[in-house]
């Protein structure tokens, strides 16, 4: 806008103050549009907020001017405002900005024309306003950067024709540059060496390029003033730095102040009440002469925020004062720590398909506590490790009053709970086979689980459907059910099992033990088992089953079980310990008499950055009394394989005893498992290295550690809408060959 016209703006816009506060001559009569020629006069009256027979205010001119430069349309709007009769006629005038008929690039041989035109905001068809040029040249510039042409420079050439501009971008390029040598000034006590090491900008190498780029370079000097923090020098900071370039070498000079290097000396504290003096020194935790670590002070005083925000002070306000005398750093932390907030109501939101009173009782808090920090992070965890909801859950806790008591706001995402599979495989003795598999883990937002997978085709016939509810008349109570008719067949060992069953199962939480759940389960059953291939190793126990036709049999089984793990889906912290019991025949009737015991116990360490150490123990013995001579094939362990009683490298249940050659498998075992996992996309990718040992033994005195079955490897589990699919790749150190290994549904 002219110099001229801003005068003759405000002038406008005085009088028609004064005339508003005077008179009421100031009633819009009419409103007129000039200048226009692409933009229509309806597109632009849209824009203003005033419309005839309002009364004119100076600010709505002001207001309506601005609405209208951030079109982008126009280089020029001005308003004036002219006596007529009783009122103003008003006249828009606009200079429209030309249109962008034609973009050239120039001078680029490193970067495409349609890779520069991706980028730029100056486009064929836009609006021409002269900011958009130093937005392209900054675009391009950044671009240009990225393959180390730090000194690229970008002009312009415009031509105009009418309403219309063509533009030609010119680039030029310049040098590529590479950084030569980096030098520290001023570092007495630490090497250059170290300091090269703490940074991410690097000189050029065989390996790396010398690329220089400027955001890393600035991050780099927060890097290097937070090594110097945690090593004692809490005063360094960066004077200066410089870039030169000779050729295509970049120089880079950096000039720092490292100052005294200090160590940890008291910790005094004031303003506390609620917590003993002893109670929050307790929390630094440091030796006599510790060099002074910056890092692990902010840590310890977290812990303090901790402990007061773990009894509701959510408030509390930490004043630290560090004392210098000499080389010594004395601590003197005042407390402000406010009032103690208690939770009013909790408020659950985006769940369409879960009912509130599901999520309720996964709350660790309730309406009437006192706010906990613990609380609050095993809410968050509860209800995310029930798989119905999306991991970006939100909480907040506004203030509600003056006592600084708080309500809980917990915002949810719902996602897919059910799923649906079919498919058709083939195999030599049934030909053509097919599947289908129905799943729901939260049945009509009850957080019923139920199942049906149905397979079909020549021989076989395999039906299974469960139902699960795990919270039985709206009670702490789990109830379930199976039926089945399946056939499984051991390869290996030449024979197949039909089995008919129906299960009943009811459990409960453990009062008295964090975490901890017992669930009973009642099974009758029958079974038929068939030899596939008769040769000299089928044992005698297999072959009189064989002849036996169906089986029948009863039994009860305990399960006692604690799961501490802070995610399902991928733990980073806590163990799962399991206890299993099952007494077959006997006092509940059947053909077999047996009974089986299984332990595991899982521990997850998060060690540095994500990366999580898993390690498994599990041990198993099964024993037959009664009239039962022997167990059952199908009950002793067979190892190998994925799953629970998997040893990755060797196939699905190939591993029998090797005490006794012509058992099927051993009534005791022991495996041992370690995985190293690094999650790649949260959660829903990981990747890990694995090492699985075990053996089954059917006498406890030939097992040998050093005789183990042992694999080992790498793998990856992927979290899909069908559950955890995985694929491990092992080897074999007994027999020296890789193995691989498809997982559906199963979990370490």
């Amino acid at each position: 806008m002219t110099d001229s016209r801003k005068k003759g703006f405000l002038l406008i816009c005085l009088m028609m103050l004064f005339g508003f506060l005077y008179s009421a001559d100031n009633i819009i009569l009419e409103i007129k549009v000039q200048g226009n020629n692409t933009i229509t006069t309806e597109m632009i009256r849209s824009v203003i907020n005033f419309e005839v027979g309002d009364f004119l205010a100076p600010n709505k001119i002001s207001d309506s001017i601005k609405s209208l430069y951030k079109l982008g349309a126009f280089k020029d709007v001005s308003v004036d405002a002219i006596p007529r009769g009783a009122g103003l006629s008003i006249i828009i005038n606009v200079v429209e900005n030309p249109i962008v008929d034609k973009v050239e690039i120039t001078g680029n041989k490193k970067i495409k024309d349609k890779a520069i035109k991706d980028i730029i905001p100056i486009k064929s068809g836009i609006y021409f306003a002269p900011f958009l040029e130093s937005e392209t040249t900054k675009k391009i510039v950044e671009e240009y950067r990225k393959k180390s042409h730090n000194f690229a420079t970008v002009d312009y050439k415009t031509e105009f024709t009418e309403d219309k501009v063509n533009i030609t971008v010119k680039v030029t390029e310049g040098e590529k540059i590479a950084i030569k040598k980096i030098t520290f000034n001023g570092n007495i006590e630490i090497p250059s060496k170290t300091l090269l090491r703490k940074i991410k900008t690097k000189k050029a190498s065989i390996l790396r390029s010398g690329k220089f780029e400027s955001e890393k370079f600035e991050e780099d000097f927060e890097r290097l003033i937070k090594y110097y923090n945690k090593i004692g020098f809490i005063d360094a900071r960066i004077i200066s730095h410089e870039v030169n370039t000779k050729g295509k070498d970049m120089f880079i000079d950096i000039y720092l102040y490292e100052g005294t290097r200090y160590h940890f000396g008291n910790v005094e504290v004031s303003g506390n009440t609620k917590f003993t003096r002893d109670a929050i020194i307790s929390k630094f935790k440091f030796k006599d002469n510790e060099i002074f670590n910056l890092e692990k002070f902010n840590r310890q005083l977290s812990d303090v925020s901790s402990l007061y925000y773990e009894e509701g002070y959510i408030y509390a306000q930490f004043d630290q004062e560090l004392r210098k005398s000499d080389d010594i750093i004395d601590i003197f932390l005042t407390i402000e720590e406010g009032v103690r907030a208690k939770v009013r109501e909790i408020h659950i939101a985006g769940n369409r398909k879960t009912k509130e009173k599901i999520i309720r009782r996964k709350l660790a808090i309730a309406p009437g506590d006192y706010f906990k920090q613990s609380g609050i992070i095993q809410t968050q965890r509860n209800i995310y490790n029930m798989g119905f909801f999306e991991p970006d859950m939100k909480l907040d806790f506004p203030a509600i009053n003056k006592n600084g008591d708080i309500d809980v706001r917990i915002d949810l995402i719902d996602k897919t709970s059910g799923t649906a599979n079919a498919g058709v495989g083939y195999n030599k003795s049934d030909n053509f086979v097919g599947t289908l598999s129905l799943s729901h883990n939260n049945l009509l937002g009850n957080a019923w689980s139920t199942s049906l997978n149905w397979e079909f085709g020549g021989k076989t016939q395999n039906v299974e459907l469960g139902f699960t509810n795990p919270y039985l008349w709206d009670s702490n109570t789990l109830a379930g059910f199976n039926i089945y008719h399946t056939k499984r067949v051991y390869s290996t060992f030449d024979y197949q099992i039909y089995t008919n069953g129906a299960s009943l199962r009811i459990g409960r939480p453990i009062d008295f033990i964090n975490f901890g759940n017992i669930v009973g389960q009642y099974s009758l059953f029958a079974k038929k088992y068939e030899v596939t291939s008769w040769n000299d190793e089928i044992s005698d126990n297999l072959a009189r089953l064989d002849s036996l036709k169906w089986q029948y049999n009863s039994a009860y089984s305990i399960t006692i079980s604690r799961d501490s793990r802070d995610n399902v889906f991928f733990p980073s912290s806590g163990s799962q310990i399991l206890l299993y019991s099952e007494l077959a025949g006997g006092p509940f009737g059947g053909d077999f008499d047996y009974f089986k015991q299984i332990a595991q116990v899982s521990w997850y360490t998060k060690t540095f950055w994500k990366l999580v150490l898993k390690t498994k123990w599990r041990f198993g013995y099964v024993k037959a009394y009664g009239d039962t001579k022997e167990v059952p094939p199908d009950e002793t362990f067979i190892l190998g394989g994925t799953g629970p009683d998997g040893i990755r490298g060797y196939a699905d249940r190939s591993i029998g005893p090797g005490d006794s050659p012509t058992s099927i498998g051993g009534t005791r075992s022991i495996i041992f498992s370690t995985e190293y996992a690094m999650p790649l996309v949260g959660d829903q990718i990981i990747a890990l290295l694995f090492f699985d040992a075990g053996n089954c033994y059917n006498k406890l005195e030939y097992f040998n550690f050093w005789k183990m079955k042992k694999g080992g490897g790498t793998g990856l589990r992927i979290r899909s809408p069908l559950g955890i699919i995985g694929f491990d790749y092992a080897y074999n150190f007994d027999r020296d060959r890789w193995e691989p290994h498809f997982q559906f549904g199963t979990s370490f």
